[in-house]
């Protein structure tokens, strides 16, 4: 009996052995459970997102920004090279300018210079006595000297130049017209170093004449001058002509 308990029992150890040798072959495996994204894990993720994107765009609106400073600034120098110049070119003209009206008054001083000379000669070609109808007007015009200058006075105590000049060769029969103007292209054109006693002295240009005087002889004329001298006689060399015309 001892003998069959004994077996019995080595048997059942044997048999527990072996299923232990069993078991400790097979592997152990062990699960790992990953953390759940919880909400508000999600809401960070979302604004993390956001916030890059949002730089992004920052980025690029100050990049573009950066862009547009840099063609102002480009345009702004170019501009302002641009108008440099322009007010050079502004600065030439006008000391060109300058240039040109200097040298015109310079012209005109040695022109009037010239005519003052030739007019000053003309007295030891010319003749100096007025005769005939000459002289009438010459005494008409004389005898005025003193009056007042009016513009557009006609007599008998105030004259303009021409209403003057209209008066006198009307002592003779010679209808001259109103203005001078008119008066300058009234009769001959004659040159200045050839006056006679009589013509008609103008002062502008043939055709638009401003003011017009009667030569009396010995380089002296009469005419309504203005209305600080009223009407008198001065010397060629006062204010010398530009031209003369001759209707006697």
């Amino acid at each position: 009996m001892r003998a069959g308990v004994a077996g019995g029992v080595l048997s059942t150890l044997a048999v527990a052995g072996a299923s232990g040798s069993a078991n400790a072959a097979e592997p152990v495996t062990q699960t790992l459970e990953l953390p759940t994204l919880t909400a508000d894990l999600a809401t960070q993720v979302a604004e993390s997102a956001d916030a890059t994107q949002q730089a992004a765009a920052n980025y690029q609106l100050q990049a573009e920004r950066d862009a547009a400073a840099a063609k102002a600034a480009k345009q702004a120098k170019a501009d302002l090279a641009e108008a440099k110049q322009k007010a050079e070119d502004k600065k030439k003209a006008a000391q060109e300018a300058a240039r040109k009206a200097a040298a015109e008054r310079a012209s005109r001083t040695t022109e009037r210079a010239t005519l003052s000379a030739s007019a000053s000669a003309s007295t030891s070609t010319s003749t100096s006595t007025a005769t005939g109808t000459a002289a009438a007007v010459i005494a008409f015009a004389k005898a005025q000297v003193g009056d007042a200058y009016v513009s557009g006075g006609t007599g008998p105590n105030s004259w303009d130049c021409s209403g003057l000049m209209q008066a006198a060769f009307k002592q003779v029969g010679i209808d001259l017209p109103r203005v001078s103007q008119d008066q300058s292209t009234a009769g001959t054109q004659v040159s200045l170093d050839n006056l006679l006693p009589g013509d008609i002295l103008y002062w502008g240009s043939a055709g638009s004449a401003y003011h017009v005087a009667v030569y009396v002889g010995d380089g002296m004329f009469v005419g309504a001058q203005n209305p600080s001298t009223g009407v008198a006689e001065k010397p060629l060399s006062y204010d010398p002509p530009t031209g003369a015309v001759r209707v006697l």
